[in-house]
């Protein structure tokens, strides 16, 4: 009861948050869509009849495609505005989908991923920088917080409906659904996601060129991004690598332990996958209050270290509900980190080349979610699948040393003069308290 009471306000605080409509219900119905899929892709890939390895490698296929993306994201913020550059991601990811439906040949399944990846990266950069862009660095744990909701929202949802689908109609008919609804999300970006002028990314590179002029001149600007902010992105990069390798194993180990090792059926794993979602969604708003009132590091040094624990229990399970139990655990990690990531790069991104610094920086975290397929995928082909997942719990214990060791507090509060939102920032935003989610 007590869970279904907290679940009932945070929702409530959700639908009446000032970035609803223009960010948070298109990022609802784009997670919704991608975790209808997600628990679905290892089985869908192994059904071409391919060894571990290979399902590692196709499904990193799409972390590949997100890595490719992320700095091109970046610069096109140089040129178009966040909405555009919104639109244009969440275009490329529907159609991507779409294209899963009709594969034929495991090489469709490579191209329509890479392809799904990239839209990916072009939606959450552009994200990442209107979220920044408009929120104050004392309220920002909260909306990140609040966007990590949206995200095991539309996991909880769209993992149990996928699987659902999937279970009745089977799994090309879950991706066209799955396709549809995300392609629903550009009507609220149309509608409610203010255009910010690119005004302040030209001050960066000087009036508008040609294409190709300012393809060299933002090639420029990611190298000096890169040179300035080196030691920064060296430590929390490294320390966001390990957090996305363990958060981005959890989505393959479990589905395919759960079929190949306890052998249950995909409408159970997409209830197992739905409930973990469920447990990382009753605790984002727990996650916003701790960033915002203590310190990142208060959310993120202990949600790894109990991420860790979580998967080194993985191989201690024999039925459903011992691995449920496990993945309860999981995504209570999980959960108290929620918008972590989003929070630090969003407090360590400079004023000038922000759209340059938060594509290095998903770049980087990209790169954890490229090796987990392939750690997975390569280990239980040369060992076995429980060998994957003390690998995982490795990893977790690694992210959590780094962020306490390595990376600085980023919370930093004014002490008398509350900060101040610049004038351009979206009409309607300038003034809100974005704490109300998880208050």
């Amino acid at each position: 009861m007590p869970k279904l009471t907290v679940l009932k306000h945070t929702l409530r605080a959700i639908l009446r948050h000032p970035l609803m409509r223009a960010l948070y219900a298109p990022a609802l119905l784009f997670t919704f869509a991608g975790q209808m899929i997600a628990p679905l892709l290892p089985l869908y890939v192994g059904d071409f009849d391919v060894s571990y390895g290979i399902i590692g490698l196709v499904l990193a296929c799409n972390a590949l495609g997100t890595m490719l993306g992320d700095i091109p994201a970046g610069m096109l913020l140089r040129r178009w505005s966040q909405k555009t550059a919104m639109l244009a991601g969440i275009m490329l990811y529907a159609v991507s989908i779409l294209a899963l439906s009709m594969a034929w040949s495991i090489w469709l399944v490579v191209i329509a991923l890479l392809l799904n990846g990239i839209g990916f990266a072009v939606y959450k950069v552009a994200q990442h920088a209107y979220l920044t862009e408009a929120i104050t660095v004392t309220n920002r744990g909260r909306a990140s917080s609040g966007i990590g909701g949206i995200l095991r929202i539309g996991g909880f949802v769209g993992s149990a409906a996928g699987g659902a689908i999937a279970g009745l109609f089977g799994m090309r008919v879950a991706f066209v659904v799955a396709g549809l609804i995300g392609a629903t999300a550009l009507v609220f970006v149309v509608r409610y996601q203010p255009a910010i002028p690119v005004s302040r990314q030209e001050q960066e590179t000087g009036a508008r060129r040609p294409v190709l002029g300012t393809i060299r001149e933002s090639l420029r600007g990611v190298w000096a991004t890169l040179r300035t902010h080196a030691r920064i992105l060296g430590a929390a990069g490294t320390g966001q690598v390990f957090a996305q390798l363990v958060r981005s194993g959890r989505s393959v180990i479990l589905p395919l332990y759960a079929a190949d090792v306890i052998g249950l059926s995909v409408s159970q794993i997409g209830v197992l996958v739905s409930l973990s979602w469920g447990m990382d969604m009753v605790l984002f708003s727990v996650a916003g209050l701790i960033m915002d009132r203590w310190g990142r590091k208060y959310s993120v040094v202990p949600a790894f270290a109990i991420q860790a624990v979580g998967m080194m229990l993985i191989p201690l399970t024999g039925s459903f509900a011992g691995l449920l139990a496990v993945a309860l655990l999981l995504g209570f990690g999980n959960g108290i980190s929620a918008g972590s990531m989003l929070a630090i790069g969003g407090d360590l991104a400079p004023e000038q080349g922000r759209g340059d610094f938060l594509g290095l920086w998903h770049l980087i975290g990209d790169l954890g979610g490229a090796g987990a397929p392939l750690l997975v995928g390569g280990i239980a082909d040369l060992l076995v699948l429980p060998a994957a997942a003390m690998v995982l719990a490795g990893a977790g214990f690694a992210a959590s040393f780094t962020f306490a060791r390595f990376v600085p507090e980023t919370l930093h509060k004014p002490s008398a003069v509350p900060e101040e939102m610049p004038e351009d920032r979206p009409h309607g935003i300038q003034g809100a308290r974005i704490g109300v989610v998880g208050d």
